[in-house]
Parts: C-alpha cells; structure tokens; sequence
C-alpha cells in the first residue's frame, strides 16, 4: 500500500490548465465569449455591493456548484480584492448551510485555493 498522496488542483493549477482550453474555444465562438466578458464586466461593477463581496458571493456559488474552475477564478479575484482569509472562511461557512455535505468537501478546496491566491497578493504588495 502506497503512503504517497497526491496533491489535488484547486487554484493555479486549474487556471492554468483551463487557459489554452478557453483560448481555443474562444477562437472558434468570440461572440459568445465577447458577451460572457461584458455580462461579467457589467455583475462584477461595483455598486451598492462593492467588487470584493461581489467576488466571495461567486466563490461561495462556485463551492455551492462543485466548479473547480470557478473557484479558482474568484478565490483569485476575491484575493486580489482584498477579502480577507476570514472573510473567505466565512463565506464558504455559509455553503455548508446551504449545500450540507457536498460544500464540506468543495469548501476546504476553496478555502485552500483562496490562501494560496492571498499569499501570491500579500508578497506582491510587501515592502522589498
């Protein structure tokens, strides 16, 4: 029996394996993807809602969902919008409500992912 794991994508690795397939999709659909873009331009404006609660609603629906990629995506955007790791934790609490069991296996993973993105945030804006 093997003692080794195996580590599971759930940020970088799964935007960067999404990439050169949504590249390839969008050359053969541009239109579409064209709307996609400006329908999210358009949800992620701020308004009432500011960009950064914007993002951990999308986060928390992706770990609702079971999307890996969305995940990745606004785990890193969340980050780069400043949520805290609390702020994330807690926004992933509230899928547990809402999606019992399934949410506490996407949950971690999110969690994980956004931690991993935050770091990436907190070393860029340190002091050199």
């Amino acid at each position: 029996m093997s003692t080794t794991t195996t580590h599971a994508q759930h940020g970088k690795e799964v935007l960067a394996d999404l990439a050169p397939l949504h590249r390839e999709l969008r050359r053969a659909i541009p239109a579409v993807y064209k709307g996609f873009g400006e329908l999210h331009k358009a949800a992620f404006t701020a308004g009432e809602l500011d960009v950064k609660t914007k993002e951990l609603i999308a986060l928390a629906i992706g770990v609702v969902e079971g999307c890996d990629g969305c995940i990745a995506s606004h785990a890193q955007a969340a980050a780069r919008a400043g949520a805290s790791r609390q702020e994330a934790a807690e926004a992933i609490g509230v899928t547990f409500l809402m999606k019992g069991g399934p949410a506490t296996i996407h949950g971690p993973r999110a969690y994980d992912a956004f931690c991993d993105f935050a770091d990436d945030v907190e070393s860029d804006a340190a002091p050199v």
